[in-house]
C-alpha cells in the first residue's frame, strides 16, 4: 500500500516525521492509523456551515425538540439535592436495573438485572463496549447500509472490518437475505442491527426479522442490536431479534433514554445479554467508565416508573409530523419509503440535484433556502442519492421549511 493517499493527506507507507522520530511541523502527535483512517463525522462538518447562519431551519441533528419530562427532571434535581453524587456500582444502581428489566418485558425480552444489564454513558458507549468486548483485530462486521454515522468508526476503532450490505429504497429499506447474502455476510463475524433505523426510519416486520435470525443463526453470527428507537415506532409493535429461537444467547441489545424520554444531554444508556456478554463490556466500562452519571440514573428511575404519558404524547407528535413530511414531500415529486419508526425520513433527491448528487443539492439548499438536511452520503455509500431530514423540530418550522423546499424545487 505504499504511496497511497492517506484521509490526512499524507501516504501510506511514509511518515511526516524523521526517522530519529522528532516531527518538525510542531507537533508531537501523530494520530494512529486505526484513527487517521477515519474521516470526522458527515453530520458535524456540514452543520457547521449551517451554525453559522441565524435564519437556517434545522431538520438534520436527531435530537428531540421536546424536553425531557419533568419527573425525570424533577427526579435528578432532588437527586443533587440530597447530595447523592458519589459513583453507583459499575453496572448501574440496582434499582435502575431491575427497572429497565421490567420495562423491555413489552418487547418481549426478559433479563437478569444482576447478571445480564449493565448501565452505560449515554446508548453510544454501549455500543462502542460491544464493538471493543466482542471484535478483534481483522474481525468482519456487517454494517447495513446506510448506517449510523458512529458504527463504521467504532469498528475501525476495534480493529474491525466494516463490511457493507446494501439495503434499498425499493425495498423500503427493509435488510433481506439476499442483502446479507450477496454482501458475504455469511463470512462475517458479527451483524449490527439498528431498528428502526437511523437515518431511513425503516423497521422490521416479524417475518422479515425471523428471517434475519434465521441466517444469524445459519452462519453463527453474533448480533449487536441497536434498539434505542424501539419506543418510537407507529406501525405495529417493535421487533426485537433478540426474542428469536436460538438468538438470546448471540445477541446484544442496546437502548436508552435519550431519543423515547429527550434526555440526549443526561446520557444515559443500557446494554442487555446474555452474562458472559455483560461481563465482558462490564470489565471494558468499569476501566474507562467506572460508572455512568449518578445524577441521570435517578432521573431515569423516576422515567421509567412515571413518563409512559409523556413518552406516549411525544410519540404521537412524531407520527402527526411524520404523516405530514411524508404527504409533503410526495407531492413534491420526491420518492420517499414511508418511515415506521423513529423520526427521520429519507427522500430521494437524486433526480433533482445536480449530477445526481445529494450533497450538492443539500448545500444548495442550506445556502439558498436556509434549510439544512444531511446528505445521505453521510451515512455511507448506501445513502448516496438521498437526504436524511429529521422531523423531531416543532409542525411550524417543518412547514415552513417544506414551503422553502417547494420553492427551491420550482
Amino acid at each position: 500500500m505504499s504511496g497511497d493517499e492517506r484521509p490526512d493527506g499524507g501516504t501510506e507507507g511514509t511518515t511526516d516525521a524523521p526517522s530519529d522520530g522528532v516531527r518538525t511541523d510542531g507537533s508531537r502527535f501523530a494520530p494512529a492509523d486505526r484513527v487517521a483512517s477515519v474521516a470526522p463525522s458527515g453530520i458535524r462538518e456540514f452543520f457547521e456551515v449551517a451554525e453559522s447562519r441565524d435564519d437556517v431551519i434545522s431538520l438534520g441533528v436527531g435530537e428531540p425538540d421536546f424536553t425531557a419530562p419533568w419527573p425525570a427532571r424533577s427526579a435528578a434535581v432532588d437527586s443533587l439535592e440530597r447530595g447523592r453524587t458519589s459513583y453507583t456500582a459499575n453496572r448501574g444502581t440496582e434499582e435502575l436495573r431491575r427497572a429497565i428489566a421490567g420495562r423491555v418485558t413489552r418487547y418481549g425480552q426478559s433479563y437478569d438485572p444482576d447478571e445480564e444489564i449493565l448501565v452505560t454513558t449515554g446508548a453510544s458507549e454501549a455500543v462502542d463496549l460491544a464493538f471493543r468486548a466482542f471484535v478483534n483485530p481483522g474481525d468482519t462486521v456487517a454494517l447495513p447500509t446506510p448506517t449510523y454515522v458512529s458504527y463504521e468508526p467504532g469498528v475501525r476503532f476495534a480493529g474491525g472490518e466494516p463490511l457493507p450490505v446494501r439495503t434499498r429504497h425499493e425495498d423500503d429499506w427493509a435488510l433481506t437475505t439476499d442483502a446479507l447474502s450477496e454482501a458475504g455476510v455469511d463470512e462475517a463475524d458479527v451483524l449490527v442491527l439498528c431498528y428502526p433505523n437511523n437515518p431511513t426510519g425503516a423497521t422490521m416486520d416479524a417475518d422479515e426479522m425471523d428471517a434475519v435470525a434465521a441466517f444469524c443463526r445459519e452462519h453463527d453470527l453474533l448480533v449487536i442490536a441497536d434498539e434505542i428507537y424501539a419506543a418510537l415506532t407507529y406501525d405495529g409493535d417493535h421487533e426485537s431479534v433478540a426474542t428469536r429461537p436460538g438468538m438470546r444467547e448471540r445477541t446484544v441489545v442496546i437502548n436508552g433514554f435519550s431519543k423515547a424520554y429527550a434526555m440526549t444531554g443526561l446520557r444515559l444508556g443500557y446494554a442487555m445479554g446474555p452474562p458472559e456478554a455483560v461481563a465482558a463490556m462490564t470489565k471494558v466500562h468499569q476501566y474507562t467508565m467506572l460508572s455512568a452519571p449518578t445524577t441521570a440514573q435517578h432521573a431515569a428511575l423516576a422515567a421509567l416508573d412515571r413518563c409512559d404519558e409523556d413518552v406516549e404524547r411525544m410519540r404521537r407528535e412524531y407520527d402527526r409530523r411524520r404523516r405530514y413530511v411524508v404527504a409533503r414531500l410526495s407531492e413534491l415529486g420526491l420518492a420517499v419509503a414511508e418511515p415506521g419508526g423513529a423520526f427521520y425520513a429519507f427522500p430521494r433527491v437524486a433526480d433533482v440535484a445536480p449530477d445526481g448528487d445529494a450533497r450538492a443539492f443539500a448545500t444548495e439548499l442550506l445556502e439558498a433556502e436556509g434549510v439544512a438536511a444531511v446528505p445521505g452520503t453521510a451515512f455511507g455509500e448506501g445513502g448516496r442519492g438521498h437526504i436524511r431530514i429529521s422531523y423531531a423540530t416543532g409542525m411550524d418550522d417543518l412547514k415552513e421549511a417544506m414551503a422553502r423546499l417547494e420553492r427551491f424545487l420550482s
